[in-house]
This record gives structure tokens, sequence and C-alpha cells, in this order.
């Protein structure tokens, strides 16, 4: 049964990027579906398994939650009467995805330079923060930290203004759709360099930042070149399914619910808990630099949450937990003051499904980081993970304001003491 899927999905994949043309979602419906009972979900697990045109942008994972599901035009009639079979409550968000898509960009890099106007390569990415350090290489500097799968290079860029600060670990792009996050992190850090705001020059000065733009370079690139709604990295799994969700990979709790064991899934935990190269390489920088992190993030798309661990079946909350919750609070309530945007935060089990072998999870539990946290940002539906750029600078805004508000209260708490230094 597995080879038949992993077969049927190959076979999608190869004919909709036949030489090496783009995957198209012309007049794909895109409808979200209610899932009331266990046993629309099920019927939804099943047809996820095998989708024959079907495309889900999220994975139906309990009962009582909301996915959107693309719909192509020999499958409207088929779609409607699946959904009137299991009575399943289901609406149609875009008539045409691909619209969405095309209307994604609307500069398309006309203009010269790195800006937030526009959504950028790796490569565009890698160059900026190259100039960066030129700029400022007193208190800049890149690191290479590995390559990929697919043998490009990983890069981190780590800010550090005074000795003996607490730092931070944000990293963003894990999944290769989500674009949305390494422009903001990449806001973030031009904020860090440029911004006169007192609040914003505090985090720059009182905080060393380790910042991973796209920790799934391979995956980033494969959504520019071929298929924009790619989620995993691009390992070789199968004859004809490739990629791990790197998100479902790390150590710790690893396949203990909310993954799949099937390599054609977007939420195949991959063979074996940090088995990813890319995996690989993010833990050994984040444990080179241990004694000096105090806070890991993880970025991602979409919903407006901000995720605290754990995630797995059966979890126990941290003894971290009520600190976070108030320190989750004030953030919350920072992102919504300038824009409107209002974020849900909890525990990943709690307040959004049960999820296993996330790397804020492992960061936490594992290595001993004091708070972790994944933020899911804008919006909650109807873009989703094809975010337009013009509401790049807007997302960023608020989570930086968040973040603010986030390091300022988890300070009054006791976090973050600034370090001894040797001399």
């Amino acid at each position: 049964m597995m080879f038949k899927i992993c077969v049927v999905l190959g076979l999608l994949a190869a004919f909709y990027t036949v030489n090496g043309e783009k995957l198209r979602f012309d007049n794909y419906r895109s409808y979200e579906v209610n899932i009331q009972n266990e046993e629309q979900l099920r019927a939804l697990q099943t047809l996820e398994e095998s989708p024959n045109g079907y495309y889900f942008l999220e994975s139906p994972m309990r009962s009582n939650m909301k996915v959107s599901i693309l719909v192509p035009p020999h499958k409207y009639a088929d779609f409607e009467n699946f959904t009137n079979h299991l009575d399943m409550e289901s609406s149609l968000k875009i008539a045409n995805f691909q619209e969405l898509i095309d209307n994604e960009r609307p500069l398309k890099r006309k203009r010269e330079g790195f800006d937030w106007e526009d959504y950028h390569t790796l490569e565009e990415m890698y160059a900026w923060m190259d100039e960066l350090v030129e700029q400022y290489p007193e208190y800049l500097r890149i690191e290479s930290y590995g390559e990929s799968f697919e043998k490009r290079e990983m890069k981190a860029i780590i800010l550090s203004k005074q000795p003996g600060n607490p730092g931070i670990f944000l990293e963003s792009n894990i999944h290769a759709r989500e674009w949305i996050t390494s422009a903001t992190t990449t806001w973030i850090l031009n904020q860090l360099l440029t911004s006169t705001d007192p609040e914003v020059v505090q985090l720059a000065t009182e905080y060393d930042w380790y910042i991973l733009p796209v920790i799934n370079p391979d995956g980033l690139h494969y959504t520019k070149e071929t298929n924009r709604l790619w989620r995993k990295n691009r390992s070789r799994q199968t004859i004809l399914c490739q990629g791990v969700d790197m998100n479902r990979n790390f150590p710790g709790h690893w396949m203990e619910g909310g993954a799949s064991v099937n390599p054609c899934s977007d939420l195949f935990a991959g063979p074996s808990a940090g088995s990813e190269i890319e995996t690989q390489n993010v833990m050994a920088l984040l444990r080179k630099y241990k004694s000096q992190i105090d806070f890991y993030m993880s970025f991602h798309s979409y919903g407006q949450y901000m995720l605290l661990p754990y995630g797995h079946q059966g979890a126990d909350y941290s003894e971290n937990y009520y600190d976070w919750m108030q320190i989750a609070e004030a953030a919350a309530q920072a992102a919504v003051r300038k824009h409107g945007t209002q974020y849900t935060f909890g525990t990943t089990a709690d307040v959004l499904y049960v999820a296993s072998g996330s790397s804020p999870d492992w960061a936490h539990g594992q290595e001993g980081i004091p708070i972790g946290v994944t933020y899911e940002f804008r919006d909650t539906g109807y873009y989703g993970f094809v975010l337009p750029a013009t509401q790049i600078i807007e997302n960023a805004e608020e989570v930086l304001d968040s973040l603010v508000a986030w390091m300022a209260k988890a300070k009054e708490l006791g976090y973050f003491p600034r370090r001894d230094v040797v001399a």
C-alpha cells in the first residue's frame, strides 16, 4: 500500500513538473473544510494519503479543526459528492488559486537592491548578508555551518555588540513554502542594525543574535523554481518521493504523534530522529553556542499563533509553562496594537494539534534552552502560505513589537542574565 501511494504521488509530481516547468494551479478551487467528527477526520486522512489530484494545504490532524484543500477542475463534482456524503461543512475561499500565486509578488523584482517589497531568493539574501558584514564589521559576522542535501551553503549571521550578552537563536524557513518567515527575519535584522527606536536599540545592544534566515535552502529553491507549495527538504527517500518535514525530524519525542512514516507525506518525520543533514547542521550550531543561548525562536506561517513546548502526544507542561504564558500574553498584546493582528498562545498540543519532533521542543526539552517558541505568522487562512509581499513589512512590524514585549516581560521574570566575561 505504501509503495502504491508513493507511486501515485510521484507520477502526479512528474506530470505537473515535466521539462522543469513550474507546477501550476490554474482554476484549482480552495475550499475550507470543517472537521466535526472522527468519521470525517478518517475520510480526509485517507483522501490525503491517496489524493488523486487534490492538494492539502494542511494535514487533517484532529476533529474540531479546519483544513484548506485545493480541488482541480475535473474534481469539482467529486469533491461536492464527497463532502455531501459525509455531511461535511465546506466553503469556497478562492475560485482560482493560481491567481493568488500570480499576485503574490506585484513587483517581481523590477527594482534593484534588497528591500521588503518583494520576496528574495536564497542567493539574494546571502549577498545582502555579506554586504551587511562589510558595512558593520565591528559587530557582525557570517558563519557557515554546513551544506544542505543538494550542497547549498547554510549561513548564519551573528550580531554581538558587547561581551557577556545572553543569546537569541532565531531560525526561519524550515518549511520551504513559508516565504514570509525569512522576509520577516531579514527585516528584523535590518531594524536591529538601523532603528533609532530605543527599545529596538536595546534589543540589538543587550542581546546577541544568532540568525539563520533559511535552514531549508533546497526546499526554498524548489518553491522558487518548481512548486510554490513544497514544504519539506529535498533529500531522496524513495524512487519517486523526496523530502522530510524537518520540523518533525528533531530528536526528543520524535514520532510521538502528529508525524508520518509515509515518505510521500508532507509530515514525513524521516527514517530516524535527526536523520537530515540540515537538521544535524542546525543542531550542531546550537550546541556550539548553547552556553550562551537563552531563547530559541522558530518562525513559521500561518495561523497567528505563539506555540510553546510541547507538542507530542501526552506531553506534560514544562516547569517554565506559567512564566511562558505570562510572557506570551504580553507579546500577543503588543502584536495586536499596530495593525490589529491577534495571536493565540499556548502549547502546540493545547492550541493547535499534536506535533512531535519540532525544533523548539528539542531545544528546550533536550538541550535545556530556557525559552522556546514557534511563531505562526499571518494570516488565518485566506492567503495562507501565499501571503502577498505587500504585507511583509506590516507582518514584520507586529512581530518585532511582540519581541520587544516578550523580552521585557521575560527579563522582568528573571530570564536573560548576563554572563561573566573573562578578560
